[in-house]
């Protein structure tokens, strides 16, 4: 691993006065604040507002009277906001791109690629939505003299809850089709990221958001949760299975739907026809890419004992040439974990296997002379179920290798975990990995890929099956979901019963035949 010690300055572009009005934004009215910190440094950057339960019942207030009128608003209109948000997105990514650095402390390549997700979904809905959102008019049960109609209407509010190793793809990405389908969102970030979405929803007011109609709130998960789904009228959660129960049970007391992307132990297969330098360079943006912190990202991978070993030695001998600093430019290959408090959570996984038995094959150290929260990328053999990181999620750059001896084996070993998030398989002939790829258990599978193929198909939903999740995000579902369904049916001539002087049994008797005829002519 290469280590260049660095004087940091801080992008020109985050400047105090700049921070102010981003956080202005958040209520808090009791005065207190979460010092959100420059994780390469530990520098305060601001003061962020917590918002108290008053408060989070004032912005949906807020957003529910904003909310009216935006519904009623043309969809047309609705999307030219859209049209100019997505020029600005684009134009602004470099701005974007400090925020996230700052708060999150990724390296300069996965932050200006996390900048593209808010509009590629622009796209993507800009494209789609005024389909999605028409009325669809459909025969009723007699045929001609009755119509029924699908009616699209927007739910009200939608609570999104953020989690913090994506702030801006998930807070703003999330919330955009929502905004499309007429709703009004509510969005709590993650305290240690709340700047790179707050900056997104100044840029959507920007493009012509109506003001009041998208708000935020801050706050400890436990704080700030329960008011939330209380209020909303949906809830999309991105994080930890854990917390996604407790948010799952919650919605469904209160009656309302909720989408849940949660965790994943994913696995990474790799077939004995896998051309190797690009199966080892998947893996290492796999599982070192945004240090390990993607909810889709590789903690496990399998490979034939007959190349075994020369995928070890390639493995590690590139994950230890991997640059990992501190740096605002697009230099590092890695960068550092979101918080030292994250950090002695990945650490203590990696000692875990360790005294278990485990082999650290490279890396497994903390590096307090790099930042506060960076971890060195980490590579482990030996890993069994015993381990926490043998079947809990690490998030952090932490991989086990293992062998297998069939690819019956393999795909056993790559189901046998409660998750179902992602899964990578790697081989020569597409058609035989696609055979692997079925037999997976997960909501994504990429075939000589890790992630970005599947993830980045906005025209496909993307979720988890198991303890994963529940709902997909992206898709006609991926609007839709925010949205309820009214059917307006119509008859144009009563001919629901008996006719004049016809006895029930000779009604009965036409019904009867009437619905063998309409099968036979394919009507019904």
């Amino acid at each position: 691993m290469t280590v260049t010690p660095l004087a940091l300055t801080r992008p020109a572009s985050v400047t105090d006065a700049f921070l102010r009005r981003l956080v202005a934004r958040v209520p808090g009215s009791s005065g207190a604040t979460w010092k959100l910190t420059e994780v390469y440094t530990g520098e305060v950057l601001v003061e962020l507002p917590q918002s108290t339960p008053a408060d989070i019942e004032q912005a949906f207030t807020t957003a529910r009277a904003a909310q009216e009128q935006w519904a009623a608003t043309p969809l047309k209109r609705r999307l030219e906001v859209f049209k100019r948000a997505h020029t600005l997105f684009v134009d602004k990514a470099p701005i974007v791109t400090d925020l996230i650095q700052v708060e999150s402390g990724k390296n300069r390549r996965m932050a200006i690629e996390e900048t593209c997700d808010p509009a590629m979904v622009m796209s993507h809905y800009l494209t789609r939505a005024a389909k999605l959102l028409a009325p669809t008019k459909r025969g009723g049960p007699v045929p001609f003299l009755t119509t029924s109609t699908e009616v699209r209407q927007p739910k009200g509010v939608v609570g999104i809850i953020a989690p913090w190793n994506f702030p801006f793809a998930t807070g703003i990405s999330d919330a955009i089709p929502a905004l499309m389908a007429g709703n009004a969102v509510v969005l709590k970030p993650d305290n240690k990221t709340a700047l790179s979405p707050l900056y997104g929803v100044e840029m959507l007011e920007e493009a012509g958001l109506p003001k009041g109609l998208f708000q935020v709130v801050c706050g400890e998960g436990p704080d700030v949760g329960p008011t939330l789904i209380d209020q909303a009228n949906y809830v999309m959660f991105t994080g930890s299975t854990a917390t996604g129960r407790v948010i799952g049970e919650q919605a469904g007391r209160n009656l309302i739907g909720c989408c849940l992307e949660l965790g994943g132990k994913n696995p990474m297969i790799v077939l004995e026809d896998a051309a190797l330098d690009e199966a080892v360079q998947g893996a290492i943006f796999g599982a070192f890419g945004n240090t390990g912190q993607i909810c889709m990202h590789i903690e496990r991978i399998y490979l034939p004992e007959s190349r075994y070993d020369e995928f070890k030695n390639a493995y590690v001998a590139k994950t230890e040439a991997l640059d990992v600093r501190a740096a605002y430019d697009f230099g590092p290959d890695m960068g550092s974990l979101v918080s030292p408090d994250h950090l002695s959570r990945v650490k203590s996984h990696v000692d875990d296997a360790v005294a278990k038995g485990a082999t650290v094959l490279c890396g497994g150290k903390p590096r307090p002379d790099l930042g506060p929260a960076f971890f060195e990328p980490t590579i482990l053999e030996g890993v069994t179920k015993d381990m926490l990181c043998g079947v809990t999620e690490t998030f952090g750059p932490v991989v086990a290798l293992h062998k297998y001896r069939t690819v019956d084996e393999a795909v056993a070993l790559a189901n046998d975990t409660e998750y179902g998030l992602n899964a990578s398989v790697w081989g020569g002939d597409v058609g035989a990995a696609r055979a692997v790829a079925s037999r997976i258990e997960s909501g994504n599978v990429n075939i000589n890929d890790i992630l970005a193929t599947a993830y980045a198909a906005k025209g496909t939903p993307s979720g988890g099956v198991k303890s994963s999740g529940v709902g997909a995000r992206h898709g006609d579902q991926g609007l839709l979901k925010y949205t309820d369904v009214k059917n307006v049916a119509v008859l144009k001539k009563q001919v629901m019963g008996p006719r004049g002087g016809q006895t029930y049994e000779k009604y009965v008797e036409g019904m009867l035949s009437g619905l063998k005829l309409m099968r036979r002519l394919r009507i019904r």
